[in-house]
């Protein structure tokens, strides 16, 4: 792998950077636009949740998969790709004639974003030498967390003042964009594993199962719908079998056997997601359904959360490397813990001040927890293995996201059934809303028992060549950097003896 020296680091910044900023802009910009497009197309809240849900599902499903077909075809293609896709569906949810096709295109979308950062970091390693690739990951984290807060005021504000497509056509500029500075600043490919053979019936049983697990989740209690659930439980303890013995596989799953820090620094972040995922879109149903809020207020209420987790997450980041992560990771659950068990109290005249500050405290605890429970896995890992070690934290975060969703559909399934939440359902809704809260409350408490768990966090893993500088930075290979995909976490401990790398499979 040659780096084409003719690739501007400034344009592969600026693409990646903005790539990382859609995704999470999207999401939180549709979440508020979410009751508008209920009363448009006629939708209850169960039904809604799949806006949300068809996108992250989608993303989960494809995300790995992806990530193995970039390293076999090349990164630079499935991120162009990605783009493309990602903006065309965007179009295609603007133009979306009904609620059918709106979730049709989630799912597209899903797909698109699944190619997008599944390629996008690691087209950053591969451009970006050693000494500047920790500026690089560090620019691509503040973009994602730019989008999550400028996702509720700035869709808010489109949603109000021109509807809910205008928020899908938004995204169809700033695709637009990422795409022609992609074709055009992006030159040559980066590709670690041509000729290998693709893990085609491992993607099938990841697919399968997480599809059934989280459709039959929405329609539990019926038979139907614990069906599902049973069987994607199976299609999943088949993938784990599969994977364990494949050729090439596509997650190393026996890793989590082998290290009990990286084990339970995910379990603790696929807790953290599953407990707050869902917030936003339980709030800005109840901000505008039940408190009758426009979309423009309600964005702005729910900014505050993101905005707080954007100002504690670099200082939470720094503390972690002079404390251990463990122990900043768990005081940031047991706010999380806090902030979800005073949401279940809130009501139907509850003042908005009140729940404000509870988003503050899941903003402050979420910031406390993130950075320094990443900095657990990154440290628990050699350095080499960082790419395998930040793929799987990223699978973590889509699942929990989805647990989420479905928890959130599950209990509005149960309060509101599939009726348009409205003034003679708002008690079912609020009802609801707090039991999921409560749940989530719980979820924290455990994910804080999983947190302390894991044990001290290593430190001082050994350095590879090319990695001084750079928390993220991966192993130099001949070539050039190794890409996380290519690697395979070895049996040594961190901070062992280094280890030669292979590649997958």
């Amino acid at each position: 792998m040659t780096a084409p020296p003719r690739t501007s680091e400034t344009v592969a910044l600026a693409v990646a950077t903005l790539a990382s900023f859609l995704t999470p802009f999207m999401g939180s910009a549709t979440n508020v636009a979410l009751p508008v497009i209920g009363r448009e197309m006629g939708k209850g809240a169960v039904a809604l949740s799949w806006v949300a849900t068809a996108y992250l599902l989608s993303a989960a499903v494809f995300l790995v998969p992806f990530g193995r077909l970039a390293d076999i075809h090349g990164r630079r293609r499935i991120f162009l790709g990605g783009l493309a896709v990602y903006t065309a569906t965007s179009a295609f949810c603007a133009l979306a004639p009904s609620f059918p096709w709106l979730v049709a295109g989630r799912v597209a979308q899903g797909l698109g974003g699944a190619m997008i950062f599944g390629t996008g970091v690691a087209l950053l390693t591969s451009i970006f030498p050693p000494g500047r690739r920790g500026f690089a990951l560090g620019v691509n984290v503040a973009a994602v967390y730019l989008g999550l807060s400028l996702g509720p005021p700035v869709g808010g504000l489109l949603t109000q003042q021109l509807g809910w497509r205008s928020v899908f056509a938004a995204n169809v500029l700033l695709g637009g964009l990422a795409t022609a500075m992609a074709a055009r600043g992006l030159v040559g490919e980066w590709r670690e594993s041509p000729g290998e053979r693709f893990d085609g019936p491992g993607a099938l049983l990841y697919g399968l199962g997480l599809s059934a697990l989280m459709y039959g989740l929405s329609r539990l209690p019926s038979a139907a719908g614990a069906a599902l659930v049973a069987l994607g439980g199976l299609a999943l303890a088949a993938f784990v079998a599969w994977e364990r013995r494949a050729a090439h596989p596509l997650l190393d799953v026996a890793l989590f056997a082998r290290n009990r820090v990286f084990a339970f620094s995910n379990l603790a972040a696929l807790v953290n997601y599953a407990a707050t995922f869902a917030v936003g879109f339980l709030l800005s149903l109840y901000f505008q359904s039940v408190r009758g809020l426009g979309p423009q207020a309600a964005g702005g209420l729910l900014a505050a959360q993101p905005l707080v987790q954007t100002a504690v997450s670099p200082f939470a980041g720094r503390v972690s490397d002079r404390v251990d992560p463990r122990v900043v990771a768990s005081w940031g659950l047991g706010l999380i813990a806090l902030g979800l068990a005073l949401l279940a109290f809130v009501g139907k005249a509850t003042p908005a001040a009140f729940v404000v500050a509870c988003l503050v405290l899941l903003g402050a605890g979420f910031g406390l927890f993130s950075s320094p429970n990443t900095n657990a896995v990154m440290g628990s890992v050699e350095r080499r293995s960082y790419g395998v070690a930040s793929a799987t934290l990223a699978t973590m975060r889509l699942a929990g996201q989805m647990l989420s969703m479905g928890v959130a559909s599950l209990v509005l399934a149960l309060s509101v059934g599939g009726e348009a939440v409205g003034p003679e359902r708002a008690a079912g809704f609020v009802a609801g809303m707090r039991a999921a809260f409560l749940l989530y409350a719980g979820l924290c408490v455990a994910g804080v028992f999983a947190s302390l768990a894991r044990g001290s966090s290593s430190r001082g893993a050994p350095s590879g060549p090319g990695d001084e500088g750079s928390a993220g930075a991966e192993l130099a290979g001949p070539s050039g950097p190794v890409p996380p995909s290519s690697l395979r976490v070895t049996d040594a401990p961190p901070g062992g003896p280094a280890s030669t790398p292979r590649p997958s499979g």
